[in-house]
């Protein structure tokens, strides 16, 4: 793709209306690269002077000129006449293409210390043993609860529901939700030899 410098800021004759409208359609039916190119030589120029007169500088201009031009060839099929003209569809697109760059070369560095990207520390064989052993008293504990309350604990924590969808679901009121799974824990603690 040629650069905008390449076409010296010097901008094209200003094409109608209709005219980018026709272009863009080309880009979009059949891929012209003539249309393309026209589109390129009018808008390069113009994109690049707007984002310098908006503070960008001109290697940070040059590039949002092509990734705009990018978009505008790749997505040409999405430009829709009726809402609105191809200068303004191409001009959103390389302000949309600004504030992402603008995004990107604001956001720091991830700090490899983080402990989010630190791993886990090893288990010790006694907690393993531990978890394991927690994992199956819980089982037996849940296989001690009468059907309906084991089914509420199932779409709660298993199945992600939340109160009013397991109510909806069941066809019970939330208040009977509710009370089930405080039944359930009540059970399952006492199982547990947990009397809090």
């Amino acid at each position: 793709m040629a650069k905008s410098s390449d076409i010296g800021m010097v901008q094209s004759a200003a094409l109608s209306i209709s005219e980018l409208n026709d272009l863009l359609a080309r880009v979009a039916g059949s891929q012209s690269r003539v249309a393309f190119r026209e589109l390129f030589s009018h808008f390069a120029p113009r994109i690049k002077g707007f984002m310098i007169k908006s503070g960008a500088n001109e290697e940070l201009a040059e590039e949002i000129v092509q990734e705009t031009m990018v978009t505008v060839w790749t997505k040409a099929g999405q430009f829709n006449p009726a809402k609105a003209g191809a200068s303004t569809w191409i001009f959103t697109i390389a302000r949309n293409k600004r504030i992402d760059i603008m995004r990107r070369i604001n956001r720091p560095a991830p700090d490899p210390e983080d402990p989010m990207f630190q791993p886990d520390p090893p288990i010790s064989g006694e907690d393993f043993t531990q978890a394991n052993e927690d994992q199956v008293r819980v089982r037996a504990a849940l296989k001690h609860l009468p059907p309906e309350q084991a089914e509420i604990i199932r779409l709660s924590f298993f199945d992600s529901m939340t109160h009013s969808e397991i109510a909806a679901q069941l066809a019970l009121p939330l208040g009977t939700v509710k009370s089930r799974l405080r039944l359930s824990f009540r059970k399952i603690r006492s199982a547990l030899g947990d009397e809090r």
